[in-house]
């Protein structure tokens, strides 16, 4: 018997479990290795300021005090590197996004994630900046394989891990206690990403397509760039591109489309000669209004959801794992805007 059955271990399932460990509850994780491709091919970046109007990110000062507390903690515990702080600079188009981001950069919400504003070239032998840029503090990346397989052979080490494709036939549920093959738990947490369920069909999880590309380089590059793309550090001199975001075309193939979407913006954001080594996709699990989905059931109070964290899955898990564990623990209520309660509409005949 284990306090919670957890199914799933790519971003969200890994730090849920660690939040639930560190409680001092007792899980047990199913997963099959592989089979994570949001997750996997990630290039883990965090920034507090994104978007094409480039506005700080939702609950940008609590998720990023989460977030610079939450993995390096783990990076401790386990004896593993995966937190990689960096800055990012994003090259101006025009003097008039110049004066636009001066004017930004005095109000007091955004100082604390400014670090300078270049108003001519200072990365010009690396990138395409005639107009200078912003330079991002706060920023940096995830090597989010590697913090996955950490967490992993934490699980295995302690008898908490099994390489299983989920059988939903095989679950079954009263109000005190869950059975699936046999394990038995206080309470199931689906943390399955864009793969359906019958219990959460109606959970309004819509996949996002992305595609990025590995390139490489022969120049170590100053900083993140990003414009258009983001180009982050991967092992030795490989790179990261991406990301497309893809809605209507959901083939799980990479397509040549993608390809030279891609290829196009790294060579309009950079000045470095680059070749292509691979390319790769993923879905992101996403939600109507871009929120994490977290809560139970609404016909089963011990059947849980953690899902929908889209794009941004590396700087909102360390925060709402933390949230939904204290929840489950009877320490906190679940934000209004995250509770999968706001949905009930959807699915209140399921």
């Amino acid at each position: 018997m284990v306090d919670y059955l957890i199914v799933g271990q790519g971003l969200a399932g890994s730090c849920l479990a660690w939040q639930l460990l560190q409680r001092g509850k007792r899980v047990q994780v199913l997963d099959v290795p592989g089979n994570n491709r949001s997750s996997m091919i990630a290039a883990g970046l965090f920034n507090p300021i994104t978007g094409k109007l480039m506005s700080r990110t939702w609950l940008a000062e609590t998720l990023f005090q989460s977030l610079f507390d939450f993995y390096p903690q783990v990076e401790q515990n386990l004896n593993q590197k995966f937190f990689y702080p960096m800055p990012l600079y994003r090259p101006f188009l025009s003097v008039q996004e110049q004066n636009e981001w001066m004017g930004y950069s005095a109000q007091p919400e955004n100082q604390k994630f400014i670090d300078h504003i270049h108003t001519t070239s200072v990365y010009g032998d690396q990138a395409h900046d005639a107009f200078g840029g912003l330079v991002i503090k706060q920023c940096g990346y995830v090597d989010v394989p590697v913090f996955l397989q950490s967490i992993r052979t934490l699980l295995v080490q302690q008898n908490a891990f099994a390489e299983d494709w989920f059988d939903e036939t095989q679950l079954q549920h009263t109000p005190t206690e869950i059975s699936y093959k046999h394990w038995k738990a206080s309470a199931i947490i689906f943390c399955t990403g864009t793969s359906k369920t019958n219990l959460w069909k109606a959970a309004p999880v819509k996949p996002l397509k992305g595609e990025t590309l590995t390139i490489k380089l022969n120049e170590k590059p100053k900083l993140i760039y990003n414009r258009g793309v983001y180009i982050v550090p991967g092992k030795e001199n490989l790179y990261k591109v991406g990301a497309t975001y893809e809605t209507q075309n959901l083939s799980e193939v990479i397509t040549e489309a993608a390809r030279f979407e891609l290829a196009t913006r790294t060579s309009e954001l950079l000045m470095l000669p680059f070749e292509i080594v691979d390319q790769n996709w993923g879905m992101r699990p996403t939600s109507p209004d871009r929120r994490p989905m977290l809560g139970h059931h609404p016909n089963s109070k011990n059947v849980i959801i953690f899902n929908g964290l889209g794009t941004k899955g590396v700087s909102l898990a360390p925060y709402f794992s933390a949230q939904l564990a204290n929840w489950l623990t009877g320490s906190a209520e679940i934000l209004p805007t995250v509770n999968i309660n706001r949905f009930k509409a959807l699915y209140s005949k399921s």
